[in-house]
């Protein structure tokens, strides 16, 4: 289990799809501390990649991103967020399908669950998607941080197939679409 953020920061447990992809570009976010993949929601304990692959534990994969709200907000965050995946349809982001890719916000407090509601009717206000959000707001349950093999895995294996034909091209448009404020 993830330990409380440092004095100072907050915490989002954002779920955006494969969680490699949401770690890759909230890395690279100024203002993000730090990301840690992980599992949250589900009625497991300690739940594995496995067991969260076979869709019966309830988990979904999601990124722990502790960030500092001085230098970035949490709305700005959520703005992110949306950018960046696809919050229109249950349960699948491209080719990865199943319950464990929910989109998902687990809000950490009234302000974040707030936050998010404002975020997310501003995002449909601006009919930036054809299709309704159907993002999910979850209160906060325990995160369990995945194994370690999947921490910072596009950073590691770039060369890897799903990394350069699926988070390569995200994180690309992030870069483009945010570039004003990425970590120098």
């Amino acid at each position: 289990m993830a330990e409380q953020p440092s004095p100072g920061n907050e915490v989002a447990v954002l779920g955006g799809g494969c969680f490699w992809c949401v770690e890759a570009v909230f890395t690279e976010l100024r203002g993000v501390k730090s990301v840690l993949p992980g599992y949250s929601g589900g009625h497991v304990d300690n739940p594995t990649y496995e067991q969260v692959c076979g869709k019966d534990t309830g988990h979904i994969e999601v990124a722990r991103v502790e960030f500092d709200p001085a230098e970035l907000s949490y709305s700005d965050l959520l703005r992110v967020f949306f950018a960046t995946h696809d919050p229109t349809t249950p349960g699948r982001q491209g080719n990865d399908v199943g319950p464990q890719y929910e989109s998902a916000i687990f809000w950490q407090n009234e302000a974040q669950r707030e936050q998010a509601e404002a975020v997310i009717a501003e995002v449909e206000a601006q009919k930036v998607y054809d299709a309704p959000i159907v993002t999910r707001l979850l209160a906060p349950v325990r995160f369990w941080q995945a194994e370690d093999y999947h921490r910072d895995y596009f950073a590691l294996h770039p060369e890897q197939g799903y990394c350069q034909f699926v988070i390569a091209p995200k994180v690309a448009k992030f870069r483009k679409q945010f570039q004003d404020r990425l970590q120098k």
